[in-house]
């Protein structure tokens, strides 16, 4: 797909990309956004066209990322949904939020990761997206429990993550602002046993002070001072 104000970068004039239109070589799918004749435009291609010609730091993020890299492989009811993370700060074109892409389209603005850090290229056949690599993407998980994702299904994700990249663990615990959420890995990784864990240098994390309670009247959680669900109880 292409947008309009991309094209005029590349010098076709509003003028040029009308006539195109009128001639059928352009369709439009909202303000300011074409497509081919025939092309069949879906999620992923409008966010391609967020990130490469909009220039928008936007990603997909989460459990939509775990369910691309083959983590999340437990059916989820309901609509399928779809979680885009960016900075707060960051606007959707109209043409994205109103276009209809067989999906919901969740967008979470938050600072709590720098934008680009834990980043991977996934291929969606002719062109490539940026979404979160499997340690950014828990992390974004936690990040949205339990308001809008179970802790329960967070750590049954967790304990499918026995590969991660150590290094990148680290980096990405050391730039996380969120306690809630370094402590909620740490502890599921730890419970899960992942091995990677014994290379994460957790005094060069920040965990932050007190209790952090997120069930209220749930399991306490010594090690980390957290209150979590009776299910995951140390």
């Amino acid at each position: 797909m292409l947008l309009a104000q991309w094209l005029l970068q590349q010098g076709v004039s509003r003028e040029l990309q009308a006539r195109y239109r009128r001639s059928g070589w352009l369709e439009a799918i909202g303000t300011g956004a074409f497509k081919l004749p025939g092309e069949m435009v879906s999620w992923k291609g409008g966010l391609y066209a967020l990130q490469t010609q909009a220039q928008l730091p936007i990603h997909a993020g989460g459990i939509t990322a775990l369910d691309m890299q083959g983590y999340a492989h437990y059916l989820r009811m309901g609509e399928p949904t779809v979680f885009l993370f960016s900075p707060r700060g960051t606007t959707l074109a109209a043409w994205f939020k109103n276009h209809d892409w067989q999906v919901s389209i969740q967008h979470v603005r938050s600072n709590f990761l720098p934008p680009a850090l834990g980043l991977v290229k996934h291929d969606a056949g002719a062109f490539a997206i940026d979404i979160s690599g499997a340690e950014r993407a828990m992390l974004e998980c936690l990040y949205l429990a339990p308001q809008r994702f179970d802790l329960v299904e967070c750590f049954q994700v967790m304990e499918s993550l026995t590969n991660l990249r150590p290094g990148v663990v680290q980096e990405l615990l050391a730039a996380c602002t969120s306690v809630k959420v370094k402590r909620l890995f740490l502890y599921f990784a730890e419970r899960a046993g992942h091995a990677w864990l014994r290379y994460v240098n957790v005094k060069h994390v920040d965990l932050g002070r007190g209790t952090r309670s997120i069930t209220p009247g749930g399991a306490y959680v010594p090690k980390y001072d957290l209150v979590v669900p009776t299910e995951l109880a140390p």
